[in-house]
């Protein structure tokens, strides 16, 4: 049980754990703090959370539990306020989707409180963003990377992933580094290629006819164009490294399709559509 959660920003994610937790009736109270006075509002009239903090040190006062659930640009900053403000008793854990430069930001601000620190991040979330988007079963049946290094207490990580398991999540742990490339390639390229297609899209003088002719094809490639352009900046720039070779892979992988397509190499794109097609069909189901 948690006795009191503090989150700081209370958006898709720290308010879907919020929902959760409560539905899972595993916390007994929650406190919220963000920089926005009417989302922490809205989160309070939505029973997201009990009440909201005017500041981070006054949300974390006397919590057990601390998950920082903002942009990963803006980690460093609420690290930074979070020094020595940590509860004795408390754990404290992340929702970012990259996970080597937050424990870097970490590691650097935090000082002592360091160990308790439990880097993690769901595998888990919609194109929607805000407080008004969260739900209580988003993370059910949904993974839960954690990522804890050499210093990281082993009974804090145990309190974290209890807390993700009451949230119905399944709890998987690995290094920061291959959590880093494996994202960078099944999530962060994929959240690129569609922000790229639809820009490329929206220039051309005819885009509303391309738009509106646009079927579920379209669509369901370019949901997530519709997710939160801060977030997705802040993503590229701090998985730069695993980003630009998951890029450089698919530009490589294009310029063969480019050249098939140009030589007329049916056999080319069949076998690879063929491939691919057997790739996705055995592994996502």
């Amino acid at each position: 049980m948690i006795n009191r959660l503090a989150i700081i920003g209370v958006g898709l994610i720290g308010g879907s754990l919020a929902r959760a937790l409560r539905k899972a009736q595993y916390v007994d109270e929650i406190v919220g703090f963000g920089r926005s006075v009417e989302s922490l509002q809205q989160a309070v009239e939505l029973g997201v959370i009990d009440r909201a903090a005017a500041s981070i040190s006054e949300a974390v006062e006397q919590a057990d539990m601390i998950v920082v659930a903002v942009p990963v640009g803006r980690m460093p900053e609420v690290f930074a306020q979070l020094a020595d403000r940590v509860p004795r008793s408390a754990v404290l854990t992340d929702v970012g989707s990259v996970k080597e430069a937050v424990i870097t930001a970490a590691r650097a601000r935090l000082r002592d409180d360091f160990p308790v620190f439990v880097p993690g991040h769901p595998i888990a979330g919609t194109e929607h963003s805000g407080v008004g988007a969260s739900t209580g079963d988003l993370f059910q049946d949904h993974r839960v990377i954690l990522t804890p290094v050499v210093e990281t207490d082993p009974v804090a990580v145990a309190r974290v992933e209890a807390m993700w398991e009451a949230a119905g999540a399944i709890v998987v742990s690995m290094t920061a580094a291959e959590h880093d490339k494996v994202l960078a390639d099944c999530s962060h390229l994929p959240h690129l290629l569609a922000y790229c297609l639809v820009d490329m899209l929206v220039r051309q003088d005819d885009h509303r006819t391309v738009f509106e002719f646009a079927a579920g094809g379209f669509r369901d490639f370019t949901r997530i164009a519709s997710s939160d352009p801060v977030m997705w900046r802040d993503v590229c720039l701090a998985n730069r490294d695993a980003v630009l070779n998951a890029l450089r892979q698919y530009r490589d992988e294009l310029g063969e399709m480019l050249a098939a397509i140009e030589n007329g190499d049916g056999q080319w794109l069949l076998e690879t559509f063929r491939r691919a097609k057997h790739a996705r069909d055995s592994h996502i189901v």
